[in-house]
This record gives C-alpha cells, sequence and structure tokens, in this order.
C-alpha cells in the first residue's frame, strides 16, 4: 500500500540534520508540504539548496515565546514530528541545573510548546492530526553519563502517553519512536571507538545499529492512515536490544 501524504503539511523539528532531515526527506517523497524547524541557519540553507520545496522555519527551541510566535505563524499543520534533541555527556556527580534546564528545554519543553500550537490548530479545524515524539531507548536501558538526557526522553515517553489520552478524542494520535544508537554523521563520530559500541552492538541481535532512514520509515508509518488505530504506543526501532 503506497502511502500519500498530498494535501498535507507537516511540521519536522530539528529537521535541518540528522533523522530530522531523513523524515523531513521521508515525508517529501510520500508528497507532503514540508515545514523545518531549524536553529542552526547553515543547516538549513543547505537543505533549502537540496530540497528547494521545504518550508525553512529557524528557530531556537529554547525560546519559548520566539518558537510560539514562529509555529503560529507557519499556518495549518496536519502532522508534527518532534525529532529536535540534544545531549550533553556528564557523569552523574557533575550534572549541573544548567545542565539539566538546556536538555529539558529542548528535549521536553519544546514538544509541549510546540505541540501545543499545532494541537490549538488541529482541533479547531476538527479534521484530527498526529504527532510522532522522537524518545530513545535508552529511557529503557540507561547509558553511563547520560543522566539529563536518559531523564529527558523518560519524560517525553509519559509526555506521549498522556497526550495520546487527552487528544484521541479530538482524533489526533500520538505515538513515540525509541531508535537505538542512530548512524547519523555525528552518531558516527560519538561512536566510533569499538570499545564503547561494541557492548551495545553485541546485545543486538540484529548485529547492527540503525540508520537515519529506518527511523524516517518508522515515523511515516505512525502518521500515515496505515497506523489510523495506533495511539499512545512506543515504537522500538532497535533491532531487538531490549528484547533482551
Amino acid at each position: 500500500m503506497e502511502i500519500s501524504f498530498k494535501g498535507k503539511r507537516a511540521l519536522v523539528t530539528g529537521g535541518g540534520r540528522g533523522i530530522g532531515k531523513s523524515i523531513a526527506e521521508a515525508l517529501l517523497k510520500c508528497g507532503a508540504e514540508v515545514v523545518v524547524l531549524e536553529k542552526i541557519e547553515e543547516d538549513l540553507n543547505k537543505f533549502k539548496k537540496e530540497e528547494p520545496s521545504i518550508i525553512p522555519l529557524q528557530c531556537d527551541l529554547t525560546d519559548w515565546d520566539a518558537t510560539r510566535k514562529a509555529v503560529e505563524g507557519v499556518g495549518p499543520i496536519h502532522m508534527l514530528v518532534n525529532s529536535a534533541g540534544v545531549a550533553a555527556i556528564t557523569p552523574f556527580l557533575d550534572v549541573t541545573k544548567s545542565e539539566l534546564d538546556w536538555v529539558f528545554s529542548v528535549n521536553y519543553q519544546a514538544i509541549v510548546n510546540v505541540s501545543q500550537v499545532v494541537v490549538k490548530g488541529m482541533v479547531e479545524r476538527g479534521q484530527g492530526g498526529a504527532i510522532v515524539n522522537i524518545s530513545s531507548m535508552t529511557t529503557n536501558v540507561a547509558f553511563p553519563e547520560h543522566t539529563s538526557y536518559c531523564s529527558s526522553k523518560g519524560a517525553v515517553d509519559t509526555l506521549t502517553r498522556v497526550m495520546a489520552l487527552e487528544l484521541g478524542p479530538h482524533q489526533i494520535r500520538v505515538n513515540a519512536i525509541h531508535p537505538t544508537i542512530v548512524m547519523t554523521d555525528m552518531g558516527r563520530r560519538a561512536w566510533e571507538d569499538p570499545n564503547k559500541h561494541m557492548k551495545y552492538l553485541v546485545r543486538t541481535p540484529m548485529g547492527h545499529f540503525a540508520d537515519p532512514t529506518d527511523v524516517a520509515d518508522g515515523t511515516v508509518f505512525l502518521l500515515s492512515d496505515m497506523a489510523k488505530m495506533v495511539s499512545g504506543t512506543i515504537l522500538h526501532i532497535d533491532g531487538g536490544f531490549t528484547a533482551n
């Protein structure tokens, strides 16, 4: 069954690179009009040159009021992907309040903020909608020196379920994705050392980590009518890691 999003507009946060960019590209291939929200102007401009049809939206998600204003200005959104995320690698005893504020601001609070604006429009139009939050398998399997990151993604999982519960009567579906280690450019740099990644790789039944397209494919499915009765769930894209 071919998935088509023709006539629909999607918003992808953190869509200028990595997983978010792959998701935006997949949505474009399915015929959606795609708004790409990205903080880094250089990444946004590069993507615009590659895909002139995208609607670029430069925004710093840590700025609550500016973000609301920016998202309100892009018009109706039928599908939302909250993909933007940051991580800080810090031993637990060294975690600071400023680190927690920063990580939670992007990974959790921005989802609440952007989703509130988008959902308000969905409810007013009365046509339903679909939202996917990119979480992480680290909510099930703790990574050392990831206190703020793991905690923020745990909050995303709970938020996803609450949103699904409250928004279901409006025919708005909300789901989350748990990717394993993903081989983006940043991921390769972070995990290229075999001594660092092998303990996770050997626990992966499929024997390899994920590519950004793997997450994009799962996101497209959850946004599509093929998943019209799927809401409040978490899709594991981890090669079976959390099965053992």
